[in-house]
């Protein structure tokens, strides 16, 4: 039988170390899918319930694993459904390869049903390569430079596959005029900046006497030499989301995260530092930065497009982060830890005393942020965590300590709803072997987790640790964008776009064959935690939460704190009064001096 274009399409994929493709059904791939089945279903095809959590299921494993992810999808509205999931990956330089279908190309420019123009679609996310195969001897080179690129550039590309040139003989590329043979692989490389330039930021940084370091995902692979770093600097370090888990959060000297979502040593580390190194972040908000002129900065990443951003940095290095700090340190000259470490180390041990009282603060029925804290010491060592987009991000920034081989993600640059669950299903198939702990509000479980619960469900029994635990803030509110109305623009909650349906979560996982439980009051919720992280299936936490437990930015004031609590007052909550005098008296020591009204900044995020 003769080798067909799809046939081939999996066989490449094979070579290049794919062992599962996250995809959706449709007659735009059926030549592919009769191909998973010649093949005996290698690579893995996994199935979710929508080509937008194929994406996220993608993201979530290639975020994990370190390889690339790869999702498929037919043509048309399946590959429609994939650009949220691929945007994500893009704005966050992960590496995803797009497999989708087309029309045959005797219906091109036909006005054909579910004829979408896919060059188009994706020229902006899949803006480093984008390319549709016309004919057989064009693939291996299409995708090889596909793979290749996604892995180098950390980015999204894309392959467009006429339904018609699937079913087409196979037929290599000639030693020939026009034809474009290919070969596979990723050659490993680590580029280091100039010895001149590593010189230069030696002598800045040495210059210094309160340095303040903030890392990111970029910094993940150089966890040993940051820590070099810290103590040959005496220096404090900051972390911007995405690398939460570059650096562990038992460390003195580890700030925790930076920006709106941020802790409050991180803003006081920034403000009061007198040289900046950013290492393998992109972090965007300045106000959280120091303010211009305070502080000579340098800063290491190894894309060369993301150098020079979002501050006056006086030295860029390009170089990955690991290799360039190797050859930094030794020109460095180590700085006594004096005051200014003391400082640090102190107001990062009284953040976490602030966190546990905060943590404690009566609700009305669960205060959310004690949701968090109550996992944090129950977290396993080599968990995995996503959290969605909205006020359980608040929380997983604070209240999570990152220790031992733990991992964590969630969509940082797109900050979009509804990758916590599929990040996870992600993450478990890229380790099997360890648990996962999804961590989501209920607007993204009723936009994209309670189907993709169907997935878990259909491959759990695979996993070696069956641990997939969805812990959901069922507070009938989506909740950060009521939070934002009320400190942007002084409005009260607007009950019609606010307000969403509570719904049995934990009973329809039970009903799915996983388990569950609805928590109802503060005495359950560590029984709760300790179950799920026992459980022999994937389990669903529904968390009756309190809405009107305010998200306050780190450097907010009394006067902010008096404000949000009065936009509560002011709009629909009879929790008002409790929030007004109980939870802001409770709130005051998070400031400097106390009862301090006034301080720097407001906005950003982080």
């Amino acid at each position: 039988m003769s080798t067909k274009v799809s046939d081939h399409l999996l066989e490449r994929l094979r070579e290049w170390g794919v062992d599962r493709v996250f995809a959706y059904a449709g007659d735009g791939i059926n030549g592919l899918l009769a191909a998973w089945g010649r093949a005996d279903d290698n690579p893995r095809f996994i199935q979710s319930r929508h080509e937008e959590m194929s994406a996220f299921e993608a993201v979530g494993y290639a975020k994990f694993s370190g390889k690339v992810g790869v999702c498929a999808a037919t043509s048309g509205p399946g590959a429609i459904h994939l650009l949220n999931g691929l945007y994500d990956a893009k704005l966050d330089h992960v590496p995803v390869v797009a497999i989708v279908g087309q029309t045959n190309r005797s219906a091109m420019g036909g006005s054909y049903q579910q004829e979408v123009d896919l060059l188009s679609l994706f020229k902006g996310v899949a803006s480093d390569y984008c390319e549709m195969v016309t004919v057989p001897e064009q693939l291996p080179n299409v995708l090889d430079r596909a793979m290749r690129t996604a892995y180098t550039r950390r980015t999204v590309t894309a392959l467009i596959i006429p339904a018609d040139v699937q079913d087409l003989d196979y037929a290599p590329p000639q030693h020939a005029f026009k034809m474009v043979p290919s070969s596979l692989g990723v050659a490993p490389y680590a580029p280091v900046p100039a010895d001149t330039e590593i010189t230069r930021a030696a002598e800045l940084i040495n210059a210094g006497e309160r340095v303040a370091v903030l890392v990111g995902q970029g910094a993940r692979g150089a966890r040993a030499e940051v820590e070099q770093l810290a103590e040959v600097l005496g220096a404090g370090v900051a972390k911007a989301l995405l690398g939460k888990d570059a650096l562990p959060d038992d460390l003195p000297y580890v700030t925790g995260a930076i920006g709106l979502l941020g802790t409050r040593p991180s803003y006081e580390l920034m403000r009061d530092c007198d040289t900046l190194v950013v290492i393998g972040s992109s972090f965007p908000y300045t106000q959280f930065l120091p303010e211009f002129g305070q502080a000579r900065a340098v800063q290491i990443d190894i894309d060369p497009f993301m150098v020079g951003l979002r501050y006056p940095f006086e030295i860029n290095l390009v170089g990955d982060a690991r290799e360039t700090l190797m050859r930094l340190l030794p020109q460095l000259k180590p700085k006594e830890h004096g005051h200014w470490r003391a400082g640090i180390e102190k107001n990062t041990a009284r953040w976490w005393e602030v966190m546990e009282r905060r943590a404690t603060v009566s609700a009305d029925p669960v205060n959310p942020e004690y949701v968090f804290h109550a996992l944090d010491p129950l977290l396993p060592e080599n968990a995995m965590l996503t959290a969605d987009s909205g006020s359980a991000a608040n929380w997983y920034a604070r209240h999570l300590r990152i220790r031992g081989t733990m991992r964590g993600s969630l969509s940082g640059t797109l900050a979009t709803m509804g990758p916590g669950v599929p990040y996870a299903i992600g993450a478990k198939f890229a380790h099997p072997d360890r648990p996962a702990i999804a961590l989501v509000g209920d607007g993204a479980m009723q936009m994209n987790g309670m189907a993709e619960l169907i997935t878990a469900a259909k491959y759990c029994k695979e996993w070696q640790d069956p641990r997939l635990v969805v812990a959901v803030l069922n507070n009938q509110d989506l909740n950060q964008v009521t939070w934002e109305m009320r400190a942007m623009e002084g409005a009260p909650q607007f009950l019609p776009s606010q307000a969403i349906p509570d719904v049995p979560y934990a009973a329809f996982a039970r009903s799915i064959g996983l388990d569950g439980v609805r928590v109802e009051e503060p005495g359950g919720v560590v029984g709760a935690w300790q179950r799920a992280l026992s459980a022999d299936r994937p389990f669903v936490i529904d968390f009756r939460t309190d809405p009107a437990v305010p998200p306050i930015p780190p450097h907010a004031t009394l006067d902010q704190i008096e404000a949000a609590a009065a936009s509560v007052l002011k709009g629909d909550s009879d929790r008002a009064a409790v929030v007004r005098q109980g939870l802001k008296a409770k709130l005051q020591d998070m400031l400097p001096g106390g009862r301090k009204r006034h301080g720097r900044g407001e906005g950003g995020g982080g």
